[in-house]
């Protein structure tokens, strides 16, 4: 075979159609991922009290999360070797099933079951589909342009995600915002089976998957997202010492193999990158305060101020829809800038001054005003995700493009597994006290095992059935209900304090990174393999 690199850049897809036709595959792709991530939000409510698991509620969004973090890195590095083709192929149809599942589940018990297989897939998809990107378009330049397809597919799930989630519960059942995956990966199984190309970075025989490093790397996030969990909820002390122990065990055999393994499945020394360490820490930041508001402001807007589901999902599509505006709108200026870098501050003020303004969100605000908040939310992350994504291409040594674009994604999804999990524990602790306290006001102790978790808020059999048994006991159950929703808008803009103190932090960390221009292509990058 000729390996001149003419014959090399030949092999890549140079028809338009092709690529056009791949990326809209990658589209697809793209918006079941998102949809899913988007329309769970303002269903869950409902979910939880259909299925009656308040004490779930966080692990709905955790479990997926988890089991993505694991495969993401696992993949991005068999995407390297094998080419990402197959691997995508494979989690779209292992996505789709899981939906499936999710959609028929009985408990809360199956539906977090099914999603951390969801999760799997997702981690495939993620670990896959962004890194299939720069395979098409080396100059990132180019890649830019093309980016737009992705920012409007991420922007059209987004847009109309939270308000279907919303429609789709209240007048078809919460089921349906599972199935409504299953189209979408017909689809996107079409596409991508029929126009992406298999690119492989690697000219030789690819090398064996490290399994050890796999499982250690498993058992460390496995062992992390269980204590966080169960550290609040006051678990047996010998459990969580074991616990806390195994995870340092699983970190500490983690580094050590990691470091004389010949083929990683982490490479460290991306972690002593100049440029990719402080991305990868910037992406944990923004996954945490991510998803610490779009669990737990539907959860706000349901339960803490009455409105339906549809109602609070027409609030939060603001937010949806600026993140694609914010990706356009970037695209069109980042490589006009001298310096990048600045626009991951503009995202990151953003960003911040939404999260702000949730904290000073009551019942009373104009849904013109919270609308606005979201928006500025949104513009935040549409300035924020694709640059972290797009400086780490650029950053990247080519061999190794999979890897550091699954990290990108991986620190993204540990930071959202920490925010759901840390804030639903702050969130679930401030409003139980709160409550508690004004029982005692109301001289109404009696009725903390029906007020100390905020189900009723949202469950309205559950809430008819307290409101008649309080009647009965002579209870004004009218302002102990307002009294409850209450403590929930308070607890909850407690957890966006938190959401504004670790954007702080953020806002600190982008200093580290070092400046960038995407002017010119980064030297040193190898050519493909096309097969």
């Amino acid at each position: 075979m000729d390996r001149s690199p003419a014959a090399r850049a030949a092999a890549l897809p140079q028809d338009f159609r092709q690529k056009l036709f791949a990326m809209l595959g990658l589209c697809f792709v793209l918006i079941m991922v998102a949809l899913d991530q988007t329309v769970i939000g303002t269903a869950l409510p409902t979910v939880v009290a259909e299925l009656n698991g308040f004490d779930l509620y966080a692990w709905v969004g955790t479990a997926y999360l988890l089991t993505s973090v694991i495969a993401v890195p696992i993949f991005g590095k068999l995407g390297d070797e094998h080419g990402r083709k197959p691997f995508v192929l494979a989690a779209i149809v292992l996505f789709t099933l899981a939906s499936m599942l999710c959609g028929m589940a009985q408990s809360m018990l199956q539906l977090v079951l099914a999603r951390g297989l969801q999760g799997v897939g997702g981690g495939m998809l993620v670990a896959t589909t962004f890194a299939s990107v720069p395979d098409l378009f080396v100059d990132a330049r180019a890649r830019l342009r093309w980016q737009v397809l992705f920012s409007s597919a991420f922007g059209l799930a987004n847009a109309v995600g939270p308000s279907l989630g919303g429609y789709l519960t209240e007048y078809w059942g919460w089921r349906w915002i599972f199935f409504v995956n299953l189209p979408v990966g017909i689809a996107s199984l079409g596409f991508v089976w029929r126009w992406l190309p298999r690119i492989r970075h690697t000219e030789g025989a690819p090398s064996r998957l490290d399994w050890a490093g796999s499982m250690l790397l498993a058992l460390t996030l496995g062992s992390l997202q269980l204590l966080v969990e169960w550290l609040p909820q006051h678990k047996p002390l010998p459990l969580l010492a074991a616990l806390g122990a195994a995870g340092a065990a699983a970190a500490a055999a983690l580094i050590w193999w990691e470091r004389r393994c010949a083929n990683p499945v982490l490479p460290l020394d991306m972690f002593a990158h100049r440029s990719l360490a402080p991305l990868f820490a910037l992406s944990l930041t923004m996954g945490f305060c991510m998803f610490a508001v779009t669990y737990y402001a539907p959860l706000m807007f349901q339960g803490g101020f009455g409105l339906s589901p549809n109602q609070a999902g027409l609030l939060v599509t603001p937010l949806a829809v600026c993140i694609t505006i914010g990706s356009i709108a970037n695209g069109r200026i980042v490589t006009r800038l001298r310096s990048p870098n600045a626009m991951l501050y503009v995202g990151l003020v953003f960003y911040w001054l939404a999260a702000l303004a949730l904290t000073q969100t009551t019942i009373a605000t104009p849904h013109a005003q919270i609308a606005a908040v979201m928006m500025l939310g949104g513009l935040g992350l549409g300035t924020l995700l694709p640059n972290v994504t797009l400086f780490a291409q650029a950053s990247a040594p080519r061999p190794q493009l999979g890897v550091a674009t699954a990290m990108i994604q991986s620190m993204r999804m540990i930071g959202g597994m920490l925010g759901t999990a840390l804030v639903g524990t702050l969130v679930s602790h401030l409003y139980a006290h709160q409550v508690h306290a004004m029982l005692l006001a109301h001289d109404g102790a009696q009725w903390s095992a029906w007020l100390d978790e905020p189900q009723v808020l949202v469950d309205h059999a559950l809430a008819a059935r307290f409101a008649a048994a309080a009647l009965h006991a002579g209870q004004d159950a009218a302002s102990l209900l307002a009294g409850a929703r209450g403590s929930l808008v308070d607890a909850i803009h407690g957890s966006q304090w938190l959401v504004v103190a670790v954007m702080l932090l953020a806002l600190w960390g982008v200093r580290r990174i070092p400046p960038l221009s995407l002017h010119h292509p980064v030297a040193g990058k190898e050519e493909d393999r096309h097969e």
